[in-house]
């Protein structure tokens, strides 16, 4: 089967229109936080947060399949000592809205320098908040396993008779586990807590993220030939790591320098099995798709004004 990847150059409100709905099986995707990035973005302030970005939330439900997630990459702000509440507004209009929310996951950005303000220690996380249409969604737990870790040496080594059997918890809630059950295992499931250190090469954007970041959800909730949506594009790094794990990709820019880096970057270089092949010219004027080893790169008719 053939992979697809479309670009489009505009506001995601008005191009994930052209998108069918129930199409995409993974939303990823980190959009202007509140009051930032005015230079590139205009910087839209907290208290007009939610009603900029519920539009656009509207058209990711439409769009996104009944068994599909949504990944949202946002943190609040301090003003005045004190945090902004934009975010636990969004999700409660969100909620409103028909979205459920699933889950909340921290990046803890390992590389992040020491430092501290009069009130408060320097951020070294952000949150990625997990929505869903529907309480039963994919999802392949197996696929983002990680190494059990030094810990199980000395833990497993000398078992308790309770370790041996399912303590319950001794608060009541139900919950327990059995020690014994991580003898012998190499790979363990991980928690919502993801380690990475943040972009460090110049990608020409001003809030690039991490490819292995985009890359574990993606592995988390799709599989091969699934299609991956992002519509705050930036650098292009989530088409990237799409195309790479053999995932559809639709990406969504507004910026038109932005836009018109990744479209370069695609046209002049397709990864296939890990190598990058350099293509001579980009395509022809007009409504165009490249066939390139399995992968096709659509321009659409909006576009040929760039060519």
């Amino acid at each position: 089967m053939k992979l697809t990847t479309d670009l489009y150059l505009g506001d995601c409100r008005e191009e994930l229109k052209k998108i069918p709905c129930d199409s995409v099986d993974l939303i990823v995707t980190s959009p202007p936080y509140a009051d930032q990035r005015k230079s590139t973005y205009g910087g839209i302030v907290a208290e007009e947060y939610v009603e900029w970005f519920m539009p656009a939330a509207d058209e990711f439900l439409r769009v996104l399949k009944p068994s599909g997630t949504f990944i949202l990459n946002i943190k609040e702000k301090v003003v005045d000592g004190e945090r902004s509440t934009y975010v636990m507004e969004l999700i409660l209009e969100m909620r409103k809205r028909g979205w459920l929310w699933t889950e909340e996951f921290i990046w803890h950005k390992k590389n992040c320098f020491p430092g501290k303000w009069s009130n408060r220690f320097r951020d070294a996380w952000e949150r990625l908040l997990q929505f869903n249409k529907n309480r039963k969604f994919n999802m392949y737990q197996d696929a983002v396993r990680i190494p059990v870790g030094d810990w199980a040496k000395n833990r497993l080594k000398n078992l308790s008779e309770t370790d041996k059997v399912r303590d319950s918890a001794k608060n009541g809630s139900g919950f327990g586990k059995n020690v014994s059950n991580w003898i012998g295992r190499e790979m363990v499931y991980p928690t919502n807590v993801i380690h990475l250190s943040t972009e460090c090469g110049n990608k020409n954007h001003s809030a690039a993220f991490p490819r292995e970041l985009p890359e574990w959800f993606v592995k988390l909730f799709t599989r091969e030939n699934d299609t991956v949506l992002d519509p705050f594009m930036g650098s292009g790094t989530t088409i990237e790591v799409a195309n790479k794990l053999r995932r559809n990709a639709i990406g969504v820019e507004i910026v038109p320098e932005y836009y018109d880096a990744v479209r370069k970057r695609f046209a002049a270089a397709d990864t296939v099995d890990g190598k990058i092949r350099k293509e001579q010219k980009l395509p022809e004027r007009g409504n165009v798709a490249r066939d390139v080893k399995n992968q096709i790169i659509r321009i659409p008719e909006i576009m040929k004004f760039l060519y």
